[in-house]
């Protein structure tokens, strides 16, 4: 599972254009699935006929991440940029990046310290007052490598370190794509859509198409949600804690979770020993907020793997939590009736 996931997280896939990670998706899902597929929206569907079949379970991880879009190439080659998805202004400035499909390298700048007014040094940088540095001396010699429209994504290895953490891009929502395409490995009662979905980060948009077209029975979404168990965050918002288990959500501002599969995920994890958190802040949103309400409606419940400094080039992750997410719900599915 760590390989893989390693394999998916380092994978580009910027919003609008997860071609790179839909190729390993699929690479890796038919050869364990009855049917697969892409839509047409460009969502990656793995069916696994269940041994008695009948009802349908949508179980959705999203395959995109959030990144850059390029906007203007400046005469000075400097490239002006757009976000895409949810980012914290705060953390962008000196990060690496890759440009386009050839990976053109390139630095996220703005003007230095030392040039900044006292009140400047005070205030958070805008977005738009950064540029990506991809060290062409012209707009000719940039236009040479990249053009306008071009997606940047952060250039972030995978790496493992510590007390069996990892940290990397993208773990959001790549480990639930890892954990999605490990659950197709096993058989179940109930028919299995694996449901690998593009541009959850602006609208949760895959989702809607693949939910109206499976029409399943149930959904359930596997996710990397925030964990803010840090040292000068009072306790009571620390959201999830890293090392605790998954995170089970009851609610969040896209969705609200069907209340008997909360309490059959709260006893999975009980009669399992397996061990579990309840997610504290309804902030945010997933998949969920559009299958549930697709067609006549979708009974949900959304399980969450812990991640600290999520939404950057450096999010962190506890791998018992992500072993521990994975067993959950596959302990779930084997109890769903087919």
């Amino acid at each position: 599972m760590v390989e893989v996931l390693k394999r998916l997280a380092e994978a580009r896939g910027v919003t609008g254009n997860e071609n790179e990670v839909r190729d390993i998706i699929l690479e890796l899902a038919r050869p364990l699935a009855d049917e697969c597929y892409v839509d047409r929206i460009g969502n990656v569907i793995a069916k696994k006929k269940g041994s008695k079949g009948g009802r349908k379970v949508m179980i959705a991880a999203h395959m995109d991440e959030i990144g850059f879009i390029i906007s203007r190439i400046s005469d000075n080659g400097m490239l002006r940029f757009l976000p895409v998805g949810g980012i914290d202004q705060r953390i962008l400035v000196s990060k690496r990046v890759l440009v386009g499909k050839d990976r053109v390298p390139g630095v996220i700048g703005v003007k230095a310290i030392h040039l900044q007014e006292p009140d400047e040094r005070r205030k958070v940088i805008n977005q738009k007052q950064m540029y990506i540095d991809i060290g062409a001396r012209s707009r000719e010699e940039a236009e040479k490598v990249v053009k306008i429209g071009d997606y940047a994504s952060f250039d972030s290895d995978f790496v493992c370190f510590g007390d069996n953490k990892v940290k990397s891009k993208a773990l959001d929502d790549r480990a639930g794509c890892s954990i999605l395409l490990e659950l197709l490995k096993d058989t179940y009662e109930c028919d299995l859509y694996a449901c690998f979905t593009v541009q959850e980060e602006i609208g949760l948009r895959g989702a809607e198409v693949a939910a109206y077209h499976i029409e399943p029975d149930l959904g359930l979404v596997v996710e990397g949600t925030t964990c803010a168990d840090l040292p000068d965050v009072p306790d009571h918002l620390h959201t999830t804690r890293m090392g605790k288990g998954p995170a089970i959500s009851f609610m969040d501002n896209s969705s609200i979770a069907n209340k008997d599969l909360f309490k059959r995920m709260v006893k999975t994890a009980e009669d399992n020993s397996i061990p579990y958190q309840i997610k504290e802040n309804v902030a945010g949103g997933n998949d969920a907020g559009r299958i549930q309400t697709s067609r006549s409606g979708v009974p949900t419940v959304v399980v969450s793997v812990p991640c600290r400094y999520i939404h950057s080039p450096s999010s962190v992750m506890d791998l018992d939590d992500f072993k521990n997410t994975h067993l959950l719900i596959q302990k779930f599915l084997k109890g769903v009736e087919g």
